[in-house]
């Protein structure tokens, strides 16, 4: 089925307690598509037209939604099913909500801190969205639509991210520079995204961090390593802040090689983002992150089998002397917002990198 003039749907498909479901059939009459192994989906549907669409799968109750959609709208639906066999009613979604802006797919923070890897973060759910690739699982490196790895550009609170060094070619095997822990909104465009976020042609993605309420904490450890984060808040109220520091240890990957050595690649950050509010006009905010990427690679021996069975051939290699390399980076930036009235806001951006 071909449409002169349409839009596109997309979203995840949660269970009851806000799990991916993969393999849902995700159907328009005779088009449609089914989720992902991380319950993602993608449906081009005809614009300025009443569509059903239906959400089905063998372990949960079918969802039947109607749909209208402007002509080259982009808009997300994360429809939740049920396991019980009460009937569901239909959902009307109207275009003219305002609940996405065009362009950008909006990712769930809950999705975003359980979905794991080899290198946890938020690039293990970019990969699975259109038009963005990820060569190594190892490393938080991503390109979209054939773009480099400096083509994409990165926000947190409207400040822009720099992330220069890479260890080597394809390879950026450091931590990801957002802290999911401390995340409250991902939005994500693989190109046609608004002028405010710059000039470069790949992505944009935009994080919001989270501005607490009330004091928090949380601590993650596994055999790879460890997060632990925090919020606080004064008795006022004008002081917000949120800490995240991070250890990671990739070194249970690596030893596997096909070659002997001793690899240690350990990577530590602090991160954390303050807020105060001087009054209802005048608020500054801090951005600060100290990482340090630490990589030893020291190879000891190499084994290459070849021949035939019969006349069996092998070569060893016995290596000397290793590589060692340290990267310690700041990043630091600050933010001046002053409401002039309802209509006008004045933002001063700063920022610095070494």
């Amino acid at each position: 089925m071909t449409f002169s003039q349409k839009a596109t749907l997309n979203g995840v498909v949660l269970d009851e307690n806000n799990s991916p479901i993969p393999f849902v059939s995700v159907t328009l009459t005779t088009k449609g598509t089914t989720t992902n192994a991380n319950g993602f989906y993608t449906l081009d549907i005809p614009a300025n037209t009443n569509v059903k669409i239906k959400f089905s799968h063998l372990s949960y109750k079918t969802l039947s939604s109607e749909f209208n959609l402007k002509k080259g709208e982009i808009y997300e639906f994360n429809p939740i099913l049920k396991e019980s066999t009460e009937q569901i009613s239909s959902i009307v979604i109207s275009s003219t909500t305002r609940g996405n802006v065009e362009g950008l797919t909006t990712i769930t923070p809950k999705v975003l801190r359980t979905i794991k890897g080899a290198q946890p973060g938020i690039e293990n759910i970019l990969k699975t969205l259109p038009g963005v690739n990820i060569s190594n699982e190892l490393s938080t490196q991503y390109s979209v639509r054939g773009g480099n790895f400096d083509e994409n550009l990165v926000y947190i609170n409207e400040i822009e991210v720099y992330r220069p060094f890479l260890v080597r070619s394809g390879q950026q095997e450091g931590l990801s520079f957002v802290n999911t822990d401390l995340v409250k909104n991902v939005n994500f465009s693989a190109g046609g995204f608004q002028a405010k976020y710059g000039d470069k042609l790949s992505s944009v993605l935009d994080i919001t961090y989270k501005d607490p309420l009330e004091f928090e904490g949380a601590i993650d450890f596994s055999l790879l390593g460890a997060n632990l984060s925090t919020g606080i808040v004064s008795k006022n109220k004008k002081l917000k802040t949120i800490m995240g520091y991070r250890y990671r240890n990739n070194s249970l990957f690596l030893n596997s090689l096909e070659t002997k050595s001793n690899v240690q690649p350990i990577f530590n950050d602090f991160q954390t983002y303050t807020s105060y509010t001087f009054s209802k006009k005048f608020k500054l905010d801090f951005l600060g992150n100290i990482s340090n990427n630490k990589y030893l690679f020291q190879p000891q021996s190499r084994q290459t089998n070849f021949g035939t069975i019969d006349n069996p051939t092998a070569l060893v290699v016995f290596y000397e002397g290793r590589e060692q390399d340290n990267y310690r980076t700041y990043f630091g930036a600050l933010k001046a917002n002053y409401v002039i009235n309802k209509k006008l806001t004045l933002k001063l951006i700063t920022s610095s990198y070494h």
